[in-house]
């Protein structure tokens, strides 16, 4: 079979195409930015990738063309179609069909699909349990929307039908022309629900909805299959209470599988009695949380809690949460810049206090936190948050928010954390505000879903540079 993917370098899309490479098919796509890392990975893989949407490409003539969610229809303010090859397949019948129905039909159908879904800590659950399931030689398949470094890959078939496949499913909606959520075509028998918060404010209106969504997945559970849920989100509670057919494993305080411990090293329990231990250099309650989600979701395949802790002592995280960048030697203490993927407000804020709890707990009180962080995402683009800004941000001493794109007064949403935060339209006006503000010993975290102009590397650059 040829698929001819469009927007193949988002990571859900470029994630189908490394699949179903794998599988045997050739795959060609195109997107609006064919850029490394992803370009890289997939040309690797022989896939041919085209720059743009002409309508030329409806020459190819591949058997489907797999539409991404990034597709979208409308005219441009010259009148051009956004996208004409997609309009090109819609006069000429071509068959399509998008990227979450491609996989449910011919990648999950018959496995034991395991899906991670909440607003926040998908990637990482998803890299757990996949973790997990790998180091108990259940050689699972998987899709994740990052890279897992026990992996260095973000999706591969697994070995065999029999082995689970564990994906991340995402509330998003799944195409122009399906606008369910992705994850109502997964048909998981084990769903893990992490948490749910209002997001996606470009399509959703109101938190309601999202928890509509959600009891949709929960309503393709089958009876044998196992719904685990965090205890402690009531939104959760609202969503099985809308009806669940399905045992139901509840974490996190209240539940049935909770931890006893620091967040470094504890304790798993169940029903209160020990039935394992995690010890890891990862950090803060939200990670606690994945970590317990990913053992109760194990074990309903009949993977050992006590093997499943133990795997997650060698768990190496997802590349861009919390990733050390560089450190640049200083006297008086090493300046450190991180990358992560925190955009929604509650995010950022775990992120920060995570990090503020790990270096007190190291006794480094006295170092400071700088967040550099870009709202970058349809729902932060669009100013629904910006009240929570001050809020997310209050675990950092210093903040800079790169304002380019945004149709909402960032300056005014951060103006109650007085001095404590700066603005700047452009990547270097932001570069050199957080330059000047960097001393000995000081963390430098830099948030967003996207590339963020590559900020990170400009802060180590001028950060080594000699002085003049």
């Amino acid at each position: 079979m040829h698929l001819h993917i469009l927007g193949i370098c988002g990571t859900f899309m470029g994630g189908v195409a490394a699949l179903a490479r794998e599988a045997g098919h050739r795959v060609t796509g195109c997107d609006a930015g064919v850029y490394p890392p992803m370009s890289d990975q997939l040309r690797a893989l022989g896939i041919e990738l085209i720059e743009g949407f002409g309508a030329d490409q409806l020459a190819l003539a591949p058997d489907v063309f797999v539409i991404g969610n990034v597709v979208s229809r409308g005219r441009l303010a010259d009148g051009k179609p956004k996208f004409a090859l997609m309009e090109a397949i819609l006069d000429a019948g071509a068959p399509y069909t998008s990227g979450p129905q491609w996989l449910a039909e011919h990648v999950l159908q018959g496995r034991h699909v395991m899906a991670v879904a909440g607003t926040h800590g998908k990637t990482t659950t998803t890299s757990m349990l996949t973790w997990i399931l790998e180091a108990a030689g259940r050689a699972p398949g998987f899709l994740v929307g990052g890279v897992p470094l026990n992996f260095d890959v973000s999706a591969r078939l697994g070995t065999g039908a029999a082995a689970p496949f564990v994906i991340e499913a995402d509330e998003y909606d799944t195409a122009f022309f399906d606008k369910r959520s992705k994850f109502v075509h997964y048909r998981p028998r084990t769903a893990v629900l992490n948490n749910l918060e209002f997001d996606h404010a470009d399509i959703f209106d109101n938190l309601a909805a999202i928890e509509r969504q959600f009891h949709h997945l929960v309503r393709t559970v089958p009876a044998t299959g196992r719904v685990v849920v965090n205890a402690t989100e009531e939104s959760l509670q609202r969503v099985l209470a809308q009806g669940c057919w399905s045992e139901v494993a509840r974490f996190g305080g209240g539940g049935e599988w909770t931890a006893d411990g620091d967040h470094g090293a504890f304790d798993v329990l169940r029903h209160g009695e020990r039935v394992g231990r995690v010890e890891w250099a990862l950090s803060g309650l939200h990670n606690q949380m994945n970590a317990l989600a990913a053992i109760a979701a194990a074990e309903h395949v009949g993977v050992a809690p006590k093997d499943a802790a133990d795997a997650l002592g060698r768990f190496r995280n997802v590349r861009r949460r919390m990733e050390l960048r560089g450190t640049v030697a200083r006297a008086g203490g090493d300046i450190t810049v991180y990358d992560d993927f925190a955009h929604h407000p509650t995010a950022i804020r775990t992120t920060l206090y995570g990090l503020r709890r790990q270096l007190d707990g190291q006794g480094k009180k006295s170092e400071r936190i700088l967040a550099a962080f870009e709202p970058r995402s349809n729902t932060m683009k669009l100013g629904t948050m910006a009240a929570q800004l001050p809020w997310s941000l209050e675990a950092a001493d210093l903040s800079f928010c790169h304002t380019a794109g945004l149709d909402w007064d960032a300056a005014a949403a951060l103006a109650p954390l007085g001095a404590r935060a700066q603005t700047a339209d452009a990547i270097e006006p932001l570069v050199a505000q957080v330059l000047a503000a960097a001393r000995p010993g000081d963390h430098i975290v830099c948030m967003s879903n996207g590339g963020f102009g590559g900020v990170h590397d400009r802060l180590l650059a001028a950060l080594r540079a000699p002085a003049a």
